[in-house]
């Protein structure tokens, strides 16, 4: 592995380990501190994530494109914008950044670290949901990077702010935050045995928005971006 691959690599495990945190986290708090209201806490948690998320990217950007999603990578090496042998490691790194990083937030509130979430998310809802919210963010960054590529950090953090609230599933639009996000029986938990729902439907998603965003943009956008 050369060493920019290594810089790239490092950025995408980082950024989505500190991305984990920050849902996660919030969450934790947010459910401490609301009393019981549980949309007083979404609204907290929704908050936290979507600036974390905007931070993040500004920062990481330069470096690896500040994917922190298979989807977001898969979706890039598809339009030959990213080399399938990077989006591997990419991902790779991307799920085992948010593993960590839920691991990180556990701790930090005094929480054990291995856990495996209870919550229960699950339905025709929910799926479509992810599909809806992972299709939402690819056209988001692919609209944003074809028109105006500065904006991407903003728009993908105000996209993910405002999905919580119209998506049912409250937009996990990313396959690993959903993994992570099973090993935590918090806030933000999702019950391993949802997942692989979740992930066909994030799957389905982007499928979809590489199809309609290559129509509506047919010229590839440069290479690097987000979420």
């Amino acid at each position: 592995m050369t060493g920019d691959l290594a810089r790239r690599a490092t950025a995408e495990a980082l950024g989505t380990a500190l991305l984990l945190a920050a849902v996660v986290g919030s969450g934790i708090m947010a459910q401490r501190l609301a009393g019981g209201n549980v949309a007083l806490a979404l609204l907290c948690n929704t908050l936290a994530t979507g600036a974390a998320l905007t931070v993040l990217i500004l920062i990481f950007a330069p470096l690896s494109g500040a994917h922190f999603n298979p989807v977001v990578s898969l979706a890039f090496a598809t339009r030959r914008d990213l080399s399938w042998s990077d989006a591997v490691l990419y991902i790779a790194a991307q799920v085992g950044g948010g593993i960590v990083g839920v691991w990180a937030a556990h701790l930090m509130f005094d929480l054990a670290a291995l856990q495996l979430s209870q919550t229960i998310r699950t339905g025709p809802g929910q799926w479509l949901s992810e599909a809806v919210a992972t299709f939402g963010l690819l056209l988001t960054i692919f609209g944003s990077l074809t028109s105006a590529p500065t904006s991407v950090p903003y728009a993908v953090g105000l996209y993910i702010t405002a999905a919580y609230w119209f998506t049912a599933s409250t937009s996990f639009a990313n396959p690993a935050v959903t993994v992570a996000r099973s090993l935590s029986d918090t806030f933000a938990g999702i019950a391993p045995a949802d997942t692989p729902a979740f992930l066909i439907s994030q799957m389905a998603g982007a499928v979809a928005a590489v199809a309609v965003g290559g129509w509506l943009w047919p010229k590839s956008p440069a290479a690097g971006t987000q979420l």
